[in-house]
């Protein structure tokens, strides 16, 4: 896969985490794709990681995710972003949360996501979530 045509599937795969359809986002990934972040659970096959997806996506419906670089070394990229939204779902907190982090993409002969590790700092999202409404 050539660098516009990287460049056009981590564009659209990050129109897909904003579509509030987790379905759109797992499409990205091979039938037995992996998905992880940070020490959770990892998520392997399509149906588990648009669980995963959705479980974010409802606990966040204003979802919004931004891409900020896409770094490429043969089948193994690095896709920069930064989510934000409203923890307004069931149980939620209803403060705003901001966090950046990057996944580490694996790609699969069919050109999709066979692996994907993500990173977020942990305790600032905690810290977010949890926050006073006094001084945040």
């Amino acid at each position: 896969m050539d660098s516009t045509k990287q460049n056009e599937f981590a564009t659209k795969y990050t129109a897909a985490w904003c579509s509030q359809n987790a379905a759109s986002v797992a499409a990205f990934f091979a039938e037995d794709g992996s998905f992880k972040i940070n020490d959770g659970n990892q998520s392997v096959g399509r149906k588990a990681i648009t669980a995963s997806v959705q479980d974010f996506m409802t606990a966040f419906p204003d979802l919004v995710v931004k891409m900020h670089r896409l770094t490429v070394n043969g089948t193994q990229a690095e896709y920069h972003r930064t989510l934000t939204g409203t923890n307004t779902g069931p149980g939620g907190t209803g403060k705003i949360v901001r966090i950046s982090g990057f996944e580490e993409w694996r790609f699969g002969p069919d050109g999709l996501i066979a692996a994907s590790k993500g990173q977020f700092d942990a305790t600032d999202y905690q810290r977010q979530l949890n926050a006073s409404t006094k001084g945040s």
